[in-house]
């Protein structure tokens, strides 16, 4: 099922999302130029069911189906600016979700690894993805704690689930010098981290309390 609605004007939505960029993120403390205007650009609604477009630029995750959620939109705008992207990256994420996440950083990097376990929500936001024409974008439907080994090294990962500690697979395919950012901790809440590889070795700082849906596979909480 690929979600659709009527047409909406331009002016409404653009509205909808400069209100979103300027009283939840921007007000919020995300001072990044790049990922405010990509917030500004991506059309967050059209991630949404169409029940719920009405609440699409609302501060607050939204279901997307199957026990997964859209984040609210100051905490993709923190964690895509705690990347520290400059244009140029190849940016692996973890828990494709509805996609929107993705949206986001491809208009901040060069290339998006995605990966997603569940087989619908893959489908479903590939799909979208195309339809809105972010072509730098690749999805995969796989289990994500186990990364992208074909696409590896990447100069930045984010990880979009919650998990007890970082999957030893995915910090080694972060590139030397690259950055991770996760929610690490108990399935009723966690930290956003900030892991650094230097020298091989990890370096973390930890970020604002959050509380994502579970990561599921090998290498974190087991479904």
């Amino acid at each position: 099922m690929i979600w659709r609605s009527a047409p909406e004007t331009h002016d409404r939505t653009a509205a909808a999302r400069e209100r979103m960029v300027v009283e939840q993120v921007a007000g919020r403390g995300v001072a990044d130029p790049r990922v405010l205007d990509a917030m500004r650009r991506v059309p967050r609604h059209r991630f949404v069911e169409e029940a719920l477009r009405e609440r699409a630029y609302g501060d607050y995750p939204l279901p997307i189906g199957e026990g997964q959620t859209i984040s609210q939109p100051f905490m993709v705008g923190r964690m895509t600016e705690l990347l520290r992207l400059t244009g140029r990256e190849k940016v692996l994420e973890i828990g494709t979700g509805s996609g929107y996440q993705a949206a986001v950083l491809s208009r901040c990097v060069a290339r998006v690894c995605t990966v997603e376990r569940l087989p619908r929500i893959a489908a479903r936001a590939r799909l979208l993805l195309e339809e809105l024409g972010y072509t730098n974008v690749w999805v995969r439907t796989a289990n994500g704690t186990f990364g992208w080994p074909d696409e590896a090294p990447f100069d930045r990962i984010l990880v979009a689930a919650g998990g007890p500690s970082v999957p030893p697979p995915l910090f080694e395919q972060l590139a030397e010098g690259g950055l991770m950012v996760m929610p690490v901790g108990g399935a009723d809440g966690q930290k956003l981290q900030l892991i650094e590889k230097v020298r091989g070795e990890m370096r973390v700082t930890e970020d604002s309390g959050c509380v994502f849906v579970p990561l599921i596979g090998k290498h974190a909480w087991q479904g």
